[in-house]
């Protein structure tokens, strides 16, 4: 039987089903390599965006209240803008922040993000969600910047990252 609680988390999830991106996808190795993956500078580079994608670092301070700014720079030369806030970090189960980017010069796109780390034993699972405003908002940013697709080519190269070593 589900407590008040539980009801409340599902009625919350479907309220904002409509606004949300989900991709979750499980690797082959420990959470703390895949927290390490994520939260080093060093390595994030080098899986961080979609495939044919670098990324500039300016600044990365991964605590709540600290920021993340960096730039992704596309195959064909457009860069785009990432501010971010992290408003949780919770080692090695969660990482939250508030992302406001997208191209250099609209720059239209904000949303919640999380991170979900969760241990299955020798592998984990990794849960991207990204809440946006309005369903409208996140139907732009899946049009625009192809946000799902985007993410999914993100968590392939992670992925290779390990494979790589």
């Amino acid at each position: 039987m589900a407590n008040a609680n539980t009801e409340k988390l599902r009625d919350d999830e479907t309220a904002t089903a409509d606004r949300e991106m989900v991709i979750t996808r499980v690797f082959d190795a420990p959470r703390d390599m895949i927290w390490a993956a994520w939260t080093d500078p060093n390595q994030i580079v080098k899986w961080w965006g979609p495939h044919g994608f670098t990324i500039t670092i300016d600044e990365m301070d991964v605590r709540p209240g600290g920021v993340w700014k960096s730039t992704m720079h596309g195959p064909d030369g457009t860069q785009y803008l990432n501010d971010c806030v992290f408003t949780e970090v919770t080692k090695p189960e969660r990482i939250a922040y508030k992302l406001s980017g997208g191209r250099k010069e609209d720059h239209d796109v904000n949303a919640e993000v999380s991170w979900i780390f969760e241990a299955q034993g020798a592998k984990t699972k990794l849960t991207l969600r990204m809440l946006f405003a309005t369903a409208e908002a996140r139907d732009r940013s899946a049009k625009t910047y192809k946000v799902v697709e985007s993410g999914n080519e993100m968590l392939d190269r992670l992925r290779e990252h390990f494979v790589k070593g």
